[in-house]
């Protein structure tokens, strides 16, 4: 360990759908940020996924005005295989933020198999605990049912979250 860091000169991903981004979001990205020298968050586009809330361009924009203040994140998107992207990218390793056991007993075949098509390894962090109930679609449903998610997701996701649901209600 040199400067306080892990691993000097390390590219790491850190892949989702990030609809929307989540406190817990970037949580994960604040503490992987400050671990590796750079890290790409990597909005994943699934075609076999239902409609996303939020279109990729929203996304990017709102990603991009949360990580503003970290130097060495940048944000991108791609679709396809995750073990493809990373090999093209450079990366050296996956990172997978986990909220509780379940996580992990789905993302670890994850991680096996990305292994075995990229020989790049998954970093598992776990969330902060304030954070371990916080999905992306707990915080639509609850915020969509009238709830409060002001605590949930940062400023910028909650005023393009009360701007889609203007646009909702006047259809």
């Amino acid at each position: 360990m040199t400067d306080g860091k892990v691993a000097r000169g390390t590219l790491a991903v850190y892949p989702g759908s990030f609809d929307p981004p989540t406190n817990g979001h970037l949580d994960v990205i604040e503490r992987t940020a400050r671990v590796f020298d750079m890290l790409v968050v990597a909005i994943v586009v699934n075609p076999q996924k239902r409609a996303p809330m939020f279109s990729l361009d929203e996304r990017v924009s709102m990603l991009k005005r949360c990580v503003e203040p970290f130097r060495n994140v940048r944000v991108e998107h791609f679709t396809g295989l995750l073990a493809d992207y990373v090999r093209a990218a450079g990366a050296e390793v996956i990172v997978k933020g986990l909220r509780v056991v379940s996580d992990f007993e789905s993302e670890m075949s994850a991680a096996l198999m990305n292994r075995a098509l990229s020989e790049v390894d998954t970093f598992f962090l776990m969330s902060d605990q304030k954070y371990s109930f916080v999905s992306s679609s707990l915080v639509k449903e609850v915020f969509f049912l009238g709830g409060d998610v002001a605590a949930l997701v940062p400023h910028p996701v909650l005023s393009l979250m009360a701007e889609k649901r203007t646009t909702l209600q006047r259809r």
